[in-house]
């Protein structure tokens, strides 16, 4: 996710309603937050670094804790964006619009909105720095600071898209110029990439060219369609099962893919992609396309790299079972930003949220912490305008599912799931505090529930 501001990239909030906490019932006045331009106090007791996906749960959960007063959030931006719903946007499904929302109304009433970025940690005197060398301390502090797109890193970006037959999903600036390239394709070759770096939501740049197939068969144009999936992996999927499925997908509609190539160059005025062959060192080739969905590098946000938090990388070093710091104990990370080895989506979110509440709690306790993530994360793989695959998996890219059938069917009731469902469960229930992700079938059947 874009650096702070900007949601899980992944539609990959799950849809099991009926697995909503009782806590839900109380959801019935939403008021809004007290707003500051900087920091209306020096300390707050809980102190969150981003107002995306984790840093709002997270609010959310510790005003219950510790009171709204005693909470304060930074996060620069005035809209607060559900991204997984982009994929949708890029293929015309849905409207951008419908994406957003004020950050100001998702803020828990009475938290504190610090309404500035952070330039540096100081986790050594518990202390963070803001912009105009403004200093907050605090007792506890959560990092949730998400994931930067690096366009950049493509030569040729950003500036390329401003030439017509180009977009990307992942930003708001981008996507829809996705559904524009999509509109007016004519033949030729429409190429999607994925990058050689870590992803939010491995399944997205997959999507939207299934949504593109399904378009252009929809329109006429499909037998005009060279169809091209230039990955820098080796593999389609990290789950074998969801794989398999994709596999057969792609071959009944006529996909090609490529393996291990990574886009490093953009000439939009010429309508080529160029592509470095990493099984070849200094090899590269060059397509001309007549659409190219890009799929940017991401990397951890600047504040974070070489931060005293952060590992070797710029993640944030936390324990991948219980998201306390490795070192700082009373630091703790969520979401996309840290270094947990599992996909980063929103539903890795939601479920990180139940863990780390439970680890907070028992820290302030100072009592070790008991409950253990085991890297559960979702990715409804949207493989048509009413097909989705809901691949979910934990640490060990073992399906971890919710649903007594097999999940890597297409399903309709699972696209309407994605497309209806998770919204509001995002809006409503993730956001407020009141949703700590799905109860997996496995979980149930172990502990002897039907």
């Amino acid at each position: 996710m874009s650096a702070i501001g900007v949601v899980s990239s992944c539609s990959c909030l799950h849809p099991g309603v009926w697995l909503l906490k009782p806590g839900m019932q109380k959801m019935s006045s939403f008021g809004l937050h007290t707003a500051a331009r900087c920091a209306a106090k020096d300390y707050y007791e809980v102190l969150v670094l981003g107002g995306g996906t984790g840093g709002i749960t997270m609010s959310a959960r510790m005003k219950r804790k510790v009171g709204a007063e005693n909470v304060a959030v930074v996060e620069p931006s005035k809209t607060h964006y559900y991204q997984p719903l982009w994929t949708l946007v890029g293929g015309g499904a849905k409207q951008l619009a419908t994406s957003a929302r004020p950050t100001e109304s998702v803020m828990p009433k009475g938290v504190e909105w610090i309404k500035s970025r952070v330039t540096a940690l100081d986790p050594d005197k518990n202390c963070v720095w803001l912009e105009n060398d403004i200093k907050v301390s605090y007792k506890y502090l959560i990092i949730a600071l998400g994931i930067s797109l690096h366009y950049e890193k493509i030569k040729g970006l950003p500036e390329g898209f401003h030439h017509p037959k180009i977009g990307s999903n992942y930003s708001v600036h981008t996507v829809e110029k996705t559904w524009k390239a999509l509109q007016d394709f004519k033949e030729g070759n429409a190429i999607f990439t994925f990058p050689n770096t870590p992803v939010k939501c491995a399944g997205a740049p997959q999507k939207i060219m299934y949504l593109s197939e399904a378009y252009w068969r929809k329109t006429g144009k499909r037998s005009k369609a060279n169809i091209m999936f230039n990955t820098s992996l080796g593999v389609i999927f990290g789950v074998k099962k969801y794989a398999d499925a994709l596999l057969e997908i792609i071959r009944e509609r006529n996909i090609a893919v490529n393996y291990k190539r990574n886009l490093i160059e953009v000439r939009a005025d010429k309508q080529e992609a160029v592509f470095e062959n990493l099984d070849k060192p200094g090899m590269t080739e060059v397509h001309q396309y007549e659409m190219l969905h890009v799929t940017p590098p991401m990397g951890p946000p600047d504040v974070l790299i070489n931060s005293p938090v952060s590992d070797e990388i710029g993640w944030v070093d936390v324990d991948k079972e219980t998201l306390q710091h490795k070192k700082y104990p009373n630091v703790f990370g969520i979401g996309d930003c840290t270094n947990l080895p599992t996909s980063k989506t929103a539903a890795a979110v939601a479920a990180q949220s139940g863990v780390l509440d439970k680890t907070i709690s028992l820290v302030m306790k100072n009592q070790l912490p008991t409950k253990k993530y085991d890297g559960y994360t979702s990715c409804p793989l949207v493989t048509g305008y009413n097909k989705v695959i809901l691949a979910e998996f934990d640490y060990d890219a073992q399906p971890l599912e919710t649903f007594p059938i097999d999940q890597s069917k297409e399903r309709v009731t699972m696209y309407h799931m994605k497309a209806d469902m998770m919204p509001f469960l995002y809006w409503n229930a993730l956001l407020k505090g009141y949703w700590g992700g799905p109860a997996p079938v496995r979980k149930l059947m172990h502990l002897g529930l039907k």
